[in-house]
């Protein structure tokens, strides 16, 4: 085990991680070998690896908002399109609702909680049952544009935004776009009927992964997603720019969201980052471009808020001891 690794696992260690724990964490810099520390066992008792494939929860906001990048920097998508042009069977209230405001989450869209009231607990979370509950809303719970409020159905929305512009499925785009040209080999959008792709790492029973797409939806692996991370920050897709701009309220107040992904500052570095969680699992993905740098964490078997403080220390480590001394 390397010095970093070392240090890695002490600061596992000190999140509150106990070695038995299935946690799997990876950090890389530049074109050098990620460094990885994994332990655990997956719940069909496999170690847990840099290869396992795991649900990545709302890590998949990043990519949904990537496709639409694409198609808005093609010209082939207009952000400043209503939300009812595309999606015409929701009601009044989408004629208010921008594209843009679904990507940094200020449209106002009903809680989730509101959302899920309305749907059928023995039901598979899909996309289609996520815009049939919204179309039972006869308003909006804010005024589009007023503020900033996290919504999973925006996303969903967005995803089938993206599905109509092309005229063909997410998950094909998706892999031709960004998975194929980024060697992402273990990475997919999955979408059923069974609720894992073959050889996942299951979730904790009776917690199996939502079948919508673009608030989650993607399958993937730490190796991956530092490969993932590394690629924006090389912009190897060209959009790094855009995707990475701040989005604004209507009124011009800035927000700390930009497409898919949270806009933080760390140690005087800009920070993307964004977390996903479902039940039983926690991951976290972060970029650092100043420092060619991408971190990401997936916990397999986790119900807690420990990986923001291991996320943190490993920032801190990263930032203040010296990345490029660290990483030797």
């Amino acid at each position: 085990m390397s010095q970093l690794q070392q240090r890695m696992a002490a600061l596992v260690d000190e999140a509150g991680y106990r070695r038995d724990e299935p946690i799997v964490v990876g950090m890389q810099h530049g074109d050098r070998p990620p460094i990885l520390l994994a332990q655990g066992l997956t719940l069909t008792g496999e170690p847990l690896g840099a290869a396992t494939l795991a649900y990545t929860a709302s890590l998949s906001k990043q990519m949904t908002a990537a496709c639409a990048a694409q198609l808005a920097q093609q010209g082939e998508l207009d952000m400043e399109s209503t939300l009812s042009r595309w999606l015409p069977q929701l009601p009044a209230w989408a004629n208010a609702v921008r594209l843009r405001h679904l990507v940094h989450h200020t449209a106002g869209m009903p809680a989730d909680a509101k959302i899920e009231a309305l749907m059928d607990r023995d039901a598979d979370r899909t996309t289609e049952g996520i815009i049939r509950a919204l179309a039972q809303f006869p308003a909006l719970d804010g005024e589009p544009g007023a503020e900033h409020a996290y919504s999973n159905a925006g996303y969903v929305c967005l995803a089938a935004v993206v599905e109509r512009a092309l005229g063909q499925p997410l998950p094909g785009f998706a892999r031709r776009q960004l998975f194929t040209p980024l060697a992402m080999v273990n990475t997919r959008y999955w979408t059923g009927p069974d609720p894992a792709p073959p050889g996942a790492a299951p979730l904790v029973s009776p917690h199996p992964a939502p079948l919508s797409l673009g608030d989650g939806g993607v399958w993937s692996t730490a190796a991956d997603l530092l490969r993932w991370g590394q690629a924006l920050n090389a912009d190897e897709l060209g959009i790094s720019a855009l995707i990475q701009t701040p989005g604004r309220l209507d009124d011009g107040t800035p927000i700390a969201y930009a497409w898919g992904i949270g806009v933080r500052s760390h140690a005087g570095y800009r920070v993307y980052r964004h977390g996903g969680g479902w039940q039983g699992l926690r991951a976290l993905h972060a970029r650092v471009p100043e420092l060619d740098l991408s971190m990401v964490l997936i916990a397999i078997a986790d119900h807690t808020e420990r990986r923001v403080d291991l996320l943190n220390s490993l920032l801190d480590e990263m930032t203040s001891r010296g990345f490029t001394n660290s990483m030797d």
